[in-house]
């Protein structure tokens, strides 16, 4: 496998969270550099081990992980797209409108890492796919990974533009465009069955 090709992987498998951290950047009040580059990383570090385990699953496996990502991207998609839809509609309260609290709760770790690990199915099943292929999968899991850092921290960048235009009401979007994701995930699978 050319280097390109690795590349072109990378980036294909970033695709997905980027569109996600978009949504998670314009959900976010005002993101940093910092807020971004920690998602990114988050982001980042859950794609690149997710080939691997692929691979370590091999050829045993590739039929029962092929047969059901596309579900599992679907469910956790969906459902952390609602949670935020209804949290975008949930009036402010006074005590903690503009609090960093409120923020980091619905943007911290597990959040960010469920949507993570969401956005990797996909890459889960390239890496059962890699398996039968004759490449170093620690490089293409690397290139994996820092592909989506940079395709998710600047996607969280640009959703902080779109949240700062959206207001509030940012968390829809945000939610909306993880369930649009989901349903593409599933449209295209499903599609391809056919």
């Amino acid at each position: 496998m050319s280097p390109l090709s690795i590349v072109l992987i990378g980036f294909a498998m970033s695709t997905d969270a980027f569109a996600a951290a978009v949504g998670k950047g314009a959900a976010m009040r005002k993101p940093r550099l910092p807020d971004a580059l920690r998602a990114g990383l988050i982001f980042g570090v859950i794609e690149a081990i997710t080939p691997v385990i692929g691979w370590l699953l091999g050829r045993a496996a590739s039929q029962y992980v092929e047969a059901f990502d596309h579900w599992i991207a679907f469910g956790l998609l969906g459902v952390l797209g609602v949670h935020m839809i209804v949290a975008g509609l949930k009036p402010d309260d006074g005590e903690d409108a503009g609090s960093p609290e409120s923020g980091k709760a619905r943007h911290g770790f597990w959040a960010l890492a469920a949507t993570g690990f969401a956005t990797s199915i996909d890459a889960m099943a390239i890496g059962v796919g890699l398996a039968f292929l004759d490449v170093h999968i620690g490089v293409v899991a690397l290139v994996i990974g820092l592909c989506t850092l940079t395709m998710v921290t600047l996607g969280i960048m640009l959703g902080r533009v779109l949240g700062a235009l959206a207001g509030k009401r940012a968390e829809i979007i945000g939610g909306v465009i993880l369930i649009v994701i989901g349903s593409s995930i599933l449209y295209q699978h499903l599609g391809g069955a056919a």
